[in-house]
């Protein structure tokens, strides 16, 4: 199917714009950069002036003056803040080509499976005003399924889920077309505000959105270990009854025990998709399994508590945080093999 790989160093990107990183593949080169989706403002004489994009712009979440103002323009997967989205692909096309101002890009960016006309408008107007010439979208778990290298053209019943930071996205594909397809509004986004819910209720502690993320990466877990290891997660914060800082420590079970509801929301939508699919399709991914991709699938033991809930096998590839940039990468590659399975706008 991929027959029309490219030889030669594009100019031409595709962009994984998710709500909370940013990765872009270009034609020859594959995946050239991995950014954190937040952009900085100051305001001066009225005017807001970009000074950050990306990892700069993130570190200073939660750590600004009045004058600067840090934004994460993605909300679910689609654009909260048109300017700020206009501005991270400008930086974008800049970075990818050393800050050249005349380039034009043909530009294929990835949407969430669910995304309205006018939502899918809004991700094309602002990469046209962002400098690209030509602009093409396609939905995330199809572009996942691509990255993977499921035979998405055969006539076999395929399901990817992808949990990316704003929208677990599913869908079903065959015969090079999305048979089913649904977006869920419960993801890594949610996983993080799970975990503040959590040690706000349960241990009367404030934590914010990085420390959150950072305990889902580096201690996040869907079910505690059983006559396991004790790992203990040590938590800073302010303490809500004494109005200081302080700390206390978890263990996995407290992180299984906060992710509870979320992945219960995740598992409900994959329960969905399957009773509204007809029977041959089910029986194939019966037997093949349901493909996990998205930084959601990195979280641990995911695969199994998913597996339990719904009673189909699940298959995470070796870099599920990637697929959808390789996939979105392939498919702007491969433009003419790839039609059927963009997204009209």
């Amino acid at each position: 199917m991929f027959n029309g790989i490219v030889g030669v160093i594009s100019r031409d990107m595709a962009i994984d714009l998710g709500t909370a990183n940013t990765l872009v593949y270009v034609p020859g080169r594959g995946i050239v950069l991995e950014e954190p989706s937040v952009v900085a403002f100051i305001t001066e004489k009225g005017k807001k002036k970009v000074i950050a994009v990306g990892q700069e712009a993130k570190a200073m979440l939660g750590r600004t003056p009045d004058s600067v103002e840090t934004v994460q323009p993605m909300r679910d997967g689609v654009i909260a803040d048109f300017m700020a989205v206009e501005e991270m692909i400008k930086y974008f096309i800049r970075r990818v080509h050393n800050r050249k101002s005349l380039i034009s890009p043909k530009i294929m960016i990835c949407v969430p499976a669910d995304a309205t006309p006018v939502e899918r408008r809004a991700v094309q107007e602002a990469a046209l005003s962002a400098g690209a010439r030509k602009v093409y979208l396609i939905q995330e778990p199809v572009a996942a399924a691509i990255g993977i290298g499921l035979p998405v053209a055969e006539p076999h019943g395929t399901m990817v889920v992808d949990i990316g930071g704003g929208t677990t996205d599913i869908a079903v594909i065959s015969l090079g077309g999305i048979i089913y397809s649904r977006s869920i509004r419960t993801a890594g986004n949610a996983f993080d505000d799970a975990i503040i819910n959590h040690i706000r209720l349960k241990h009367h502690m404030l934590i914010g959105q990085t420390s959150a993320e950072t305990i889902k990466i580096e201690a996040g877990t869907a079910i505690a270990k059983a006559n396991g290891k004790t790992i203990e997660i040590h938590i800073k914060g302010r303490d809500l009854k004494k109005g200081i800082p302080n700390q206390i420590i978890l263990g996995p079970a407290d992180i299984a025990e906060a992710l509870t509801l979320p992945l219960a929301r995740v598992a409900d939508g994959i329960r969905i998709a399957l009773e509204n699919i007809k029977p041959e399709l089910a029986a194939d991914i019966y037997e093949d399994g349901i493909h996990l991709t998205g930084g959601g699938a990195l979280l641990e033991k995911i695969s199994t508590k998913l597996s339990r809930e719904t009673g189909v096998k699940f298959n995470t590839p070796e870099d599920p945080l990637r697929c959808v940039a390789i996939g979105t990468g392939r498919a702007l590659e491969n433009l003419d093999d790839m039609k059927d399975l963009l997204v009209d706008v």
